[in-house]
């Protein structure tokens, strides 16, 4: 649809060769899940000659090795707990229903960023440049800011084939373009299967962003927005109810994700390792830190370069210790990327 969208648009000459359209829909690193790549940042790279470079192929594997650490020892870890807690959802407590749907909001992103980062390293050390994917989401200071770190690809394909279609014939008209908000993120649910959980997912998610819209516009002074006691609830307050609202992602029907919800609302208590190791939740807990040290130091550090590192440490005693904390946790217990699976 990019393709032929881009050629009608005058964006994209029509590609006259067969074999190179063909690599553009079968490229496979990004062909199952994204980057949605568009046919004008792609196609002319299959047209350049490509050699053997070192630096670029050893940039590539770094990025590849970050991404099979975030889904094989984040990821696949956290959701042995978030498949125990969810698959039983009427023998837990509201604590331990919340605490699953926080994992599995650092789940998805590690299994699906994981996946993109493959792919986007795998590209990288043929010779090939894709899209960023995730921009550190979970570090996120609003619900929009979350988005649009968030499948960018996916994003930026809605913003552009459709709202941006819609808003041109609004007119400024407020009403209209908050609602085409609303309508393209329950489309986005659509996009993931058709349930009505998907879709409720989505409505709430664009919901979410045309009532922090409006406070903004009406309610939070724009002299504060930069302060970081602002900044920061700006980060906590969307993630927690971004957790809660992922309770419709997951659960197997509208049915069970009110139930989840009623439970996590009531505010009970419970045993937290009810069904699951108690040492498997303390990995839990060190995997996420593990992960969010990381993507603090690559938001707000950005000179400590960890993927392109001169650093004898951290070129080889890091690397080494990843590879060694993937073979020894992740390859055994792998599983099948979740996001496939909506």
């Amino acid at each position: 649809m990019s393709y032929t969208i881009e050629v009608y648009r005058g964006n994209q000459k029509s590609e006259r060769n067969f074999g190179i359209y063909a690599l553009y829909v079968m490229f496979y690193p990004q062909l199952v899940a994204g980057p949605i790549e568009r046919p004008q940042n792609i196609i002319h790279q299959f047209y350049e000659p490509k050699k053997f470079e070192y630096d670029r192929v050893v940039i590539g594997l770094k990025i590849m090795l970050w991404g099979f650490f975030k889904k094989l020892v984040v990821a696949d870890r956290l959701g042995i707990y978030v498949n125990t807690v969810f698959s039983n959802s009427y023998h837990h407590s509201g604590l331990t229903l919340f605490t699953a749907s926080m994992f599995f909001y650092a789940q998805i992103y590690c299994d699906f960023s994981g996946y993109s980062d493959i792919a986007i390293g795998s590209a990288k050390v043929m010779g090939y440049n894709l899209m960023e994917n995730f921009r550190r989401p979970l570090l996120g200071t609003s619900f929009a800011d979350k988005w649009y770190r968030w499948h960018i690809s996916l994003y930026t394909w809605f913003r552009d084939y459709v709202y941006t279609p819609l808003a041109r014939k609004a007119r400024r008209n407020r009403f209209k373009l908050l609602s085409y908000v609303v309508l393209i993120f329950t489309l986005s649910g659509l996009w993931h299967g058709a349930n009505w959980t998907y879709i409720l997912w989505g409505f709430s998610a664009g919901l979410s962003i045309v009532v922090e819209r409006i406070y903004q516009d009406k309610v939070r002074p724009h002299k504060y927005i930069n302060r970081w006691w602002l900044r920061f609830f700006g980060t906590i307050i969307p993630a927690i109810i971004g957790c809660i609202m992922l309770v419709f992602f997951r659960a197997p029907t509208v049915g069970d994700a009110f139930h989840i919800l009623g439970s996590i609302l009531s505010f009970k208590g419970g045993n937290l390792f009810k069904g699951t190791p108690p040492i498997n939740f303390y990995y839990c807990i060190i995997a996420i830190c593990m992960l969010f040290t990381v993507e603090v130091i690559q938001e707000y550090y950005p000179k400590i370069k960890l993927i392109n590192n001169n650093s004898v440490v951290i070129r080889y005693g890091g690397y080494l210790l990843a590879i060694l904390i993937i073979l020894m946790i992740g390859v055994f217990n792998g599983g099948q990327f979740i996001y496939f699976q909506f």
